[in-house]
């Protein structure tokens, strides 16, 4: 690769802050463009960034034109919804000197519809939870009905939701509401499903994790694991939000959860191989650990086909490829050859979120926001922009998850004694900001427990 690259990055949040970055790394890379994108990627990159925040990521032809009018070369393609419109389809037949790296459409049925994947996953006999796919709320009623009395279960809207659509129910009543509420998500719930709560055999909650891939479609490289915090609150309370944090490397992964992971995933793409949708792309295993005779196995709890977020922004930094190279060998499907590096490090991010999220937050829309500039000059801190506005140097609030700080360090302890001390620095007016302090408590507990 000699000539220098003009890339596109299809995503707002901090996991296409976190590419951005990325690419911005790469010599072969001249220029960047993020569509939709945000402020902080401007002033947090050493490269050129320019982004279009009136142009959302399902606008196809406007990200066709702009793809075009930009001489861009590279597009990667990092949303949800941008996968479920097949932009990547559109833009391999619109543009033919484009490389887009992305899943098509129908690959991408893996994430924007669970009923498919929960099928794909029997099919090939995958370690997951029991199921029942319900497309009325009297149909799922019913099947809880005939459950035994208050059998904990998620429900969970078959469709895309943002990272809100999957309702914890620890009894009938909480299920049946949960039930209810998948109409407020509209198309994304009209297909739901219910799905029954993995725990130990002490009837203690699994752990999660979270590992992700790159694959041609036929070749599957393993980049990395992560462990998410979902939940609003501290010790795993309040709703599920689309990420409060996580950390790098989960410490509960050991080589033979590692293994059986990989069996999974090269399963997964098999499997849609030969039904005719083979995964080019960043492939997301969302995971739980489940102890079954004293031994703990990984089952799916979701497939992402995409960057997850936050844990792009611990994983994607520590990633020592050319992440640019990489792209072009899922492209011309020559991953084989390439090992994947990483530098090692430990890596806690916290989110920055408004009071009231994933809630009403409204409140906060527009409030200023203190001491990111600070934050962003602190050695081993990186900062990730999403919900934030730049106006004359001053940043403000304009959503719910607003910001991404990232300490790294050579153990979790390190790391999340950075990225803690940095948060410390940052306020939003009127005491509106709210973040878990306990990420990555599970893997601190166990390094401890170690020492």
């Amino acid at each position: 690769m000699t000539r220098k690259e003009r890339v596109a990055v299809i995503d707002c949040d901090g996991r296409g802050a976190a590419l951005v970055r990325a690419y911005a790394k790469s010599h072969n890379v001249e220029s960047i463009i993020a569509i939709p994108g945000n402020d902080l990627m401007k002033i947090c990159t050493d490269k050129s960034v320019r982004t279009f925040p009136t142009v959302n990521t399902t606008s196809i032809t406007d990200i066709v034109k702009i793809c075009k009018l930009n001489s861009v070369s590279f597009v990667d393609v990092a949303q949800d919804d941008a996968v479920a419109k097949g932009l990547v389809d559109i833009l391999r037949k619109k543009v033919a000197t484009l490389c887009v790296l992305g899943p098509t459409k129908a690959a991408g049925e893996i994430e924007w519809s669970k009923a498919y994947a929960r099928q794909l996953g029997t099919k090939h006999s995958l370690p997951q939870p029991k199921y029942q796919i319900c497309n009325s709320e009297e149909q799922g009623i019913a099947y809880m009905r005939s459950l035994p009395k208050d059998t904990p279960v998620f429900v969970k809207a078959s469709g895309l939701a943002k990272g809100k659509g999957s309702i914890p129910a620890e009894t009938f009543k909480e299920a049946v509401n949960a039930i209810k509420s998948m109409a407020s998500f509209g198309n994304a719930g009209k297909t739901f499903l219910i799905e029954h709560w993995l725990r130990n055999e002490d009837s203690s909650n699994a752990e999660e994790f979270s590992s992700f891939a790159i694959t041609d479609g036929i070749t599957v490289k393993i980049l990395g694991n992560a462990q998410d915090h979902k939940r609003a609150y501290n010790n795993d309370q309040g709703p599920n939000t689309g990420g409060m944090g996580c950390s790098t490397p989960p410490l509960v992964i050991n080589d033979h959860i590692a293994s059986k992971t990989e069996d999974i995933f090269n399963t997964i793409v098999k499997g849609l191989y030969t039904e005719g949708r083979q995964y080019t792309g960043i492939l997301y295993l969302g995971g739980i650990l489940q102890y079954q005779q004293n031994k703990l196995v990984p089952n799916i709890v979701e497939w992402n086909a995409r960057w997850g977020d936050p844990e792009a922004q611990v994983i994607v930094p520590g990633i020592k490829n050319d992440i640019l190279e990489l792209g072009y060998s899922v492209v011309t499907h020559t991953i084989k050859d390439h090992a994947i590096q990483s530098d090692g490090k430990a890596r806690v991010v916290v989110a920055g979120v408004s009071k009231g999220y994933p809630a009403d937050y409204s409140a906060v829309i527009g409030k200023q926001i203190y001491g990111l500039d600070n934050v962003m000059n602190m050695e081993g801190i990186e900062v990730y922009g999403a919900g934030v506005s730049v106006q004359d140097g001053k940043h403000y609030a304009t959503g719910g998850r607003l910001f991404y700080i990232v300490g790294e360090g050579r153990n979790v302890l390190e790391a999340r004694l950075k990225a803690y001390a940095a948060i410390g620095h940052v306020s939003i007016e009127g005491d509106n900001l709210h973040y878990r302090d306990d990420i990555g408590w599970r893997d601190v507990a166990r390094l401890r427990r170690s020492q």
